[in-house]
């Protein structure tokens, strides 16, 4: 934990390269056709390829999520792991769409406006959370609550809180006058952030942002929440202490966050992330096609080389 005094010593530029991007995230689920009643009908992901019990999702030919099945109980409360991951869409447009899909299947959601995103939240039958987001960063930038000040400023320079709910019916006008129902994510979709549960505020920001290198963002102790990113809003990883301080890692066989994946440019940068983690002395299993190491707190993170 850090002082408010301390605040602005948590914002730094990027050691990453800006080209850096999430890939495919792994989640494991209880049931084949429970998981893809939310991951494939709701939010619209196709079914590429199944694999043993693998389901590798995804939008335009890229794979997002791969949803392992056999899970033997749902995902745990109060536990280190995921909190959701987000899948950002290119249009406003597309968020309608989801929006439709949810109230279709009468599926609970929290739409929200966080002013540099409108997100839309929800959770697969397992407990996992998801975030379907919009990026707007445009509208406005996001203040320092440990300062006094609003959560976020609009553009016009009038506080936000960040958290006010969508309207859902100007949200709909987008679809137009004769909207045609889209069932599944469109070509451009991604994997936009990742957000987690951890049990210490400031090892988590000492971990994503000095050894792994992504930029030091927010680190509000009154919201109980970090985050880092590249060189834009909204973040890449977010962490949070909402499952207390002596949360552990779920029992084996959760449902839940297996591992998420950064995706480097360049063999100068994977190299460069390779040898941050050997001297900060974290663990590092080589795989055929990349490494894996793991946070303080156990959450799980594959590193592989951009193919592209």
């Amino acid at each position: 934990m850090i002082d408010t005094s301390q605040q602005t010593l948590v914002k730094s530029q990027p050691v990453l390269p800006l080209a850096t991007t999430l890939g495919p995230v792994h989640i494991a689920v209880t049931d084949r056709a429970r998981a893809l009643a939310i991951w494939q009908d709701v939010v619209g992901l196709d079914l590429m390829e199944e694999t043993g019990n693998a389901l590798s999702m995804g939008a335009g030919g890229q794979v997002l999520i791969v949803l392992e099945t056999g899970a033997t109980r749902p995902s745990v409360p109060r536990s280190i792991g995921l909190y959701h991951v987000a899948i950002h869409v290119p249009t406003r447009a597309d968020l309608a769409q989801m929006a439709v899909r949810t109230l279709q299947r009468n599926v609970r959601i929290s739409p929200t406006d966080h002013l540099v995103s409108e997100a839309i939240y929800l959770w697969d039958l397992d407990g996992n959370g998801i975030e379907i987001t919009f990026e707007t960063p445009w509208r406005g930038t996001l203040g320092d609550p440990e300062k006094g000040e609003a959560y976020a400023v609009t553009a016009e320079g009038k506080p936000h809180s960040g958290r006010d709910p969508i309207d859902l019916d100007a949200l709909l006008g987008e679809l137009g006058e004769q909207p045609v129902f889209a069932p599944r994510m469109p070509a451009g979709t991604r994997i936009g952030h990742i957000h987690v549960h951890v049990n210490d505020l400031m090892t988590a920001m000492e971990f994503y942002r000095d050894i792994v290198g992504f930029a030091g963002f927010l680190l509000i102790n009154s919201f109980g929440m970090g985050d880092v990113g590249l060189d834009y809003m909204p973040h890449t990883v977010a962490f949070n202490i909402w499952s207390g301080p002596n949360a552990t890692l779920p029992p084996a066989g959760s449902a839940g966050l297996r591992w998420f994946t950064i995706v480097l440019p360049d063999a100068a940068s994977f190299d460069g992330l390779i040898g941050r983690l050997e001297r900060a002395g974290s663990p590092i299993d080589r795989l055929e096609n990349g490494v894996e190491t793991r946070d303080p707190f156990g959450n799980r993170i594959r590193l592989v080389l951009d193919k592209a």
